[in-house]
């Protein structure tokens, strides 16, 4: 392009203009077909929402056709993320991309957090029954069966 005009004007075009010239040339339509068909179908595996929100804003850079606005991209956004927080960004009504995924990742980093407390407190939990259980004294009843004594 710079071949073809100056180089103040070619310089001087808006980034979106340069990227259609060049998904244009370089990117088939099949190919831009293929990662729309990814995009449409892209949610978070398990917990990991980094993952997600990397490859959603990849995907994002090729399919800029998807989204006339930010709003779009958003309720995209959050429409991948698991039900244990989406809702809960939903209730916040992200207006920007940066707002969805800081709040997605605040979100699930509390959900995982909260979910190891809890393991750990039922580890602990389990840990003083079976020790109480072990410590539990036996006897023999007149048949000569052998029974745990149970705490009054």
């Amino acid at each position: 392009h710079v071949k073809t005009t100056t180089p103040e004007v070619a310089h001087a075009m808006p980034w979106k203009t340069l990227k259609k010239m060049m998904t244009d040339k370089y990117c088939p339509r099949g190919e831009i077909k293929k990662i729309e068909f990814e995009m449409w179908n892209l949610k978070v595996k398990g917990t990991d929402v980094v993952t997600y929100n990397q490859r959603f804003q990849e995907l994002a850079l090729m399919c800029d056709r998807m989204f006339l606005e930010e709003s779009d991209k958003v309720e995209k956004y959050v429409g991948g993320l698991p039900d244990m927080i989406h809702g809960s960004v939903m209730a916040t009504k992200p207006k920007t991309m940066q707002d969805a995924i800081e709040f997605a990742i605040e979100l699930m980093d509390k959900k995982i957090s909260t979910f190891a407390e809890r393991q750990a407190e039922n580890k602990r939990k389990l840990n003083n029954n079976n020790q109480t259980q072990q410590q539990l004294p036996k006897r023999q009843n007149k048949r000569g069966i052998t029974g745990v004594i149970a705490p009054n």
